[in-house]
């Protein structure tokens, strides 16, 4: 109980140094959510945060910490996009030089954002951890400070500012739901709520792919996972730290596990119904919720939106699919004769459907295709789902054959 005793006291002063510095983000009820739901679901917004995640938080909060206790110059940092983020631009805001490896499959968005938060960015390696590695050995040689993205008490008292506007935010909240990745975020939330009113549940998301801490708690010891596979890498963590365990361990009411497709649609959800737009590991929490995994019934439920840096072609991706698997977006392939007015024929079918054509392409060349026809790929958007069978049967009532991808 020192640790947590400790980090609460650290998360009140961060509260209050870091005023002026973040913002104080809004949190959002969602009436389509709690209509679909049957609680109330109210959105923190940490989205909207400076540097587009909540990591800003606990790295100003640290490298405050570092330079009132003694002169430090230089800050090494490992990340894959949002902890990079929020260093440098912490780093910049206190005149530090700030130095982020990242993995080389970093995205270019974020390696661009890094830069121009005025870090020098390296990019070494196929993973975080051989980035950790090479950022070691460069701190140690150039006596710079590693700020850790989430084993680290300072970071976890600045994240916990979170939960510090939560319940100043909410009256009477009944849970919160929370990304994992390293634990950080989750850690410093439970203890500020907790210590507020230790009746509030606080549960945690992981997505299948990269559940260390669940599986940790389950063998009730730390573990690493040998093999990452998700969508949401900003909370691909192949194992937790020993602080943020321990305090989940302790304090964390349950966590739950979604899948890359319940993320998906979770993304898109919130950006057609609540007008947010939320990168993988941000939406986890309103994926479990959406899903059902946390019954929120009849309560007030706060989903942490941890982040907002999802890469465009992701997000064209994800929207795209989710539009074909709601049925709102239809692809067909349609066997027709090569000859004048057979594509007029066609496009008039689906005119009268009310559907818009989205993309055609006309393909008379593949060897499978007869001497004479030719197959037209559609990509057709259709007002209601209901249209879709409609299309179709005309199509083959005149006479086309038609299959769906």
């Amino acid at each position: 109980m020192e640790l947590i005793d400790e980090i609460y006291r650290k998360t009140l002063e961060a509260n209050k140094l870091l005023t002026g510095i973040i913002h104080r983000t809004p949190l959002d009820k969602s009436r389509t959510f709690s209509s679909w739901t049957g609680g109330e679901v109210y959105l923190k917004l940490e989205n909207l945060q400076k540097t587009g995640s909540f990591k800003v938080r606990g790295a100003f909060y640290k490298i405050s910490k570092l330079i009132s206790e003694h002169k430090i110059e230089k800050v090494v940092a490992v990340s894959a996009g949002n902890h990079a983020q929020g260093v440098a631009y912490a780093a910049s805001k206190a005149g530090v030089e700030a130095i982020i490896f990242m993995p080389e499959f970093a995205p270019a968005a974020k390696i661009s954002a890094t830069k121009g938060y005025g870090a020098k960015v390296i990019l070494h390696g196929k993973t975080l951890e051989d980035s950790y590695e090479k950022a070691m050995t460069l701190a140690k040689k150039e006596n710079a400070v590693f700020i850790h993205p989430f084993n680290d008490i300072d970071i976890i008292a600045g994240q916990g500012t979170i939960g510090l506007e939560i319940i100043n935010q909410l009256k009477n909240v009944d849970i919160i739901v929370v990304p994992i990745g390293g634990g950080g975020l989750i850690s410093g939330i439970s203890i500020a709520v907790k210590k507020h009113n230790p009746n509030i549940k606080i549960i945690g998301v992981e997505a299948e792919g990269a559940a260390s801490m669940y599986l940790s708690l389950k063998k009730k010891e730390i573990v690493k996972i040998k093999n990452i596979n998700t969508i949401a890498d900003g909370i691909a963590i192949k194992s937790p730290g020993e602080y943020t365990f321990n305090i989940v361990s302790k304090l964390v009411d349950d966590i739950v596990l979604v899948d890359d497709y319940e993320i998906s649609d979770a993304i898109f959800k919130l950006l057609e119904r609540a007008k947010v737009v939320a990168e993988p590991a941000g939406a986890v929490s309103v994926a479990a919720i959406l899903s059902g995994k946390i019954d929120v019934e009849g309560k007030r439920v706060v989903a942490v939106v941890s982040g907002g840096n999802i890469d465009p072609s992701l997000l064209s991706t994800i929207l795209e699919k989710n539009l074909i698997s709601e049925g709102r977006v239809l692809r067909l392939i349609v066997e027709m004769l090569d000859k004048p007015g057979t594509l007029k024929s066609v496009l008039g079918i689906i005119a009268k459907a009310r559907a818009n054509i989205l993309d055609i392409a006309i393909d008379r060349i593949s060897p499978q295709i007869k001497p004479g026809s030719a197959l037209v790929l559609l990509t057709v958007e259709v007002q209601d789902p209901k249209y879709v069978s409609e299309i179709i049967n005309n199509l083959e009532k005149r006479g086309y054959k038609v299959s769906t991808i």
